[in-house]
């Protein structure tokens, strides 16, 4: 359940559970707006199409990089 979707004007839809009940949690700017049990509910917040998945990357051990080059 580690998925997560954000849209426009700060909303976030993720994944949770509500008592023994798994639903899809809408915030705004970190803020709950309603724990939905489908879909259709969702998007009653937010419009369906303008999500867009949260797929994290891989960390790689030691990879630092910078837009900036240091002087040797």
């Amino acid at each position: 359940m580690d998925r997560r979707f954000v849209g426009p004007d700060g909303y976030e839809v993720v994944p949770a559970y509500r008592h023994d009940r798994q639903v899809l949690r809408v915030r705004r700017n970190g803020r709950v707006v309603a724990d939905c049990l489908t879909v259709g509910e969702v998007a009653r917040y937010v419009d369906l199409a303008d999500l867009c998945e949260v797929i994290p990357l891989p960390a790689r051990a030691g990879d630092a990089r910078t837009a900036v080059r240091q002087a040797p």
